[in-house]
């Protein structure tokens, strides 16, 4: 059993949580337009140690969600989680973002659980998972229309993720409840604490995020 450190930034939603045993210490987290990640994290883990009643040496691993989802997020999160693995001489883990939605959905009455990260337009990242968490599909960018799938007209299904209320319009044909929601540091916890016990531990020095997409500046509005 381990006190871990759970870092989540794949969206606009900048979440830390901390977690002894698994159990949930502390929960500090806010979503922002503006992806104010880099000002707010370190701040964040502050005061989610001051939260959880302990001293930073006190954390025996860091979990970092690796993503697909915000480059920048995703830059800002892991680069932080390595910092702290390397500073405390302490674990690295890793999970799936669209595994951190897929979490708040378990063991719910539906066939299948959909995460879906925006990705801009009518672009989600997404996978099919079972309402055990057990991932059916690989990861992809997808970009849905009428036709998305229409295979699984039979199926019960939940949508989850800041995806999710964009595409309830067009997916109107199937049987479907749709979660509009970001990734939860809370919905961490369980997976870190297997994954510590199981010792899958990440390479520090070579672990990158998942991006999924090459980055694609935006170009700067001219007057």
């Amino acid at each position: 059993m381990a006190t871990i450190l759970n870092i989540e930034t794949s969206t606009k939603n900048c979440s830390v949580s901390i977690a002894k045993d698994g159990i949930q210490l502390c929960l500090v987290e806010e979503n922002e337009e503006n992806y104010a990640h880099g000002e707010k994290l370190n701040q964040f883990v502050d005061w989610c140690i001051n939260g959880a009643e302990i001293e930073l040496n006190e954390i025996e691993a860091v979990c970092v969600s690796k993503g697909p989802g915000s480059y920048t997020g995703l830059r800002i999160g892991v680069s932080s989680a390595k910092g702290f693995a390397y500073g405390l001489d302490i674990p690295l883990l890793a999970m799936d973002s669209l595994q951190v939605l897929v979490e708040s959905q378990i063991n719910t009455d539906v066939d299948l659980i959909i995460p879906m990260i925006d990705a801009r337009r009518m672009e989600v990242y997404t996978a099919l998972f079972d309402n055990k968490g057990n991932q059916l599909t690989e990861t992809e960018a997808k970009v849905i229309d009428e036709l998305s799938f229409e295979d699984l007209k039979d199926k019960k299904i939940v949508f989850v993720g800041d995806g999710a209320e964009k595409c309830q319009e067009i997916l109107g044909n199937l049987n479907a409840t749709f979660i509009q929601t970001y990734p939860s540091a809370q919905f961490m916890i369980q997976k870190a604490q297997q994954k510590f016990e199981e010792q899958k531990f990440e390479d520090v020095a070579y672990f990158e995020p998942y991006y999924l997409k090459d980055f694609i500046a935006g170009k700067k509005k001219t007057e």
